[in-house]
């Protein structure tokens, strides 16, 4: 336990849209929240390249750039931001504490929006080529493929959405699974199955990622035969899942099957006082804009429990 104690009215864990969108209105209402960034604050949204998706931007904006201006925006309302990371919590009971390498902070009020990372397939050159023809989010990225050759790797139903998404651009969609059946739901698969713009390539893993400055193509190896086939595409699409970035609660919060936070219709957790927002509460939509929406509204019901 560390020897300094603060105590806050509200403590927000993470500094992506939803903690930092939660913080502006919780600010606004005059609860003056400290925000617990991280060492990297952003959230997923630092990595992509381009929205175009995100309103008031006509001509859409870089993820960086975006969450540069909310970070500004958060600032210059007199949000505190401090850039620590949480090493552990104690959510048994109020007032809540929160441990970071030198302080424990308490709060009786606290938004957990600490988000997700996209699940990665650990190849050479995944990281270096992301933002350069590889991308987590066909949603986000999809327009920039238009008339051009791509894959996507996966077979749940997410990976099935995104195929078909990715028909509306691309030429061409290969999508790659290393069963010979999609786990997905068969509505979704029968789709994509029926749509002339998709190859599927069954039975294959992703062996390498091919490219220097810009991604160039995709070596796969089939799993029954051990044949390998070069893939030459301009855009890969991960969609293999997503990590919420909940291990810090396990124990503390009541989590899913899939380790994301449940809570109620106020988006109140199973503890008095403890709101989730964003990703690490949501794996339908994954959006910046529901995500920073999440965080308006669980702002909103800190207010409302701390005026009741």
């Amino acid at each position: 336990m560390n020897t300094e104690i603060k105590d806050e009215k509200l403590i927000i864990i993470g500094g992506g849209p939803a903690g930092l969108t939660s913080a502006i209105y919780a600010t606004r209402a005059g609860l003056n929240p400290l925000v617990l960034m991280g060492p990297e604050p952003g959230g997923q949204i630092t990595t992509t390249p381009w929205l175009e998706n995100f309103p008031g931007f006509p001509e859409g904006i870089s993820g960086p750039d975006l969450m540069q201006k909310v970070i500004q925006q958060a600032g210059n309302l007199g949000v505190r931001l401090i850039y620590e990371m949480v090493n552990s919590v104690d959510f048994s009971k109020r007032p809540y504490m929160i441990n970071t390498a030198d302080i424990t902070y308490q709060a009786k009020t606290v938004i957990v929006a600490t988000g997700a990372s996209h699940r990665r397939l650990g190849l050479k050159n995944e990281g270096k080529l992301a933002g350069r023809g590889i991308s987590y989010c066909a949603t986000c990225d999809g327009a920039f493929f238009r008339d051009k050759n791509v894959a996507i790797v996966g077979g749940g139903d997410v990976a099935l959405e995104e195929a078909n998404y990715l028909t509306r651009f691309a030429s061409k969609v290969y999508i790659i699974h290393r069963r010979n059946q999609f786990r997905g739901t068969k509505i979704l698969a029968d789709r994509v199955k029926e749509n002339p713009k998709i190859e599927i390539v069954w039975d294959s893993i992703v062996k390498e990622i091919q490219g220097e400055k810009k991604l160039n193509g995709l070596l796969l190896e089939n799993k029954k035969t051990n044949e390998k086939r070069k893939l030459g595409v301009e855009g890969f699409f991960i969609a293999i899942g997503h990590i919420p970035n909940s291990a810090l609660f396990k124990g503390q919060l009541e989590l899913d099957e899939k380790a994301y936070i449940i809570t109620d219709d106020n988006y109140m957790t199973n503890k008095e006082g403890i709101f989730a927002a964003g990703d690490v509460r949501d794996s339908r939509y994954r959006q910046v804009v529901t995500a920073a929406g999440v965080g308006a509204m669980a702002a909103i019901e800190v207010e409302r429990l701390i005026d009741s």
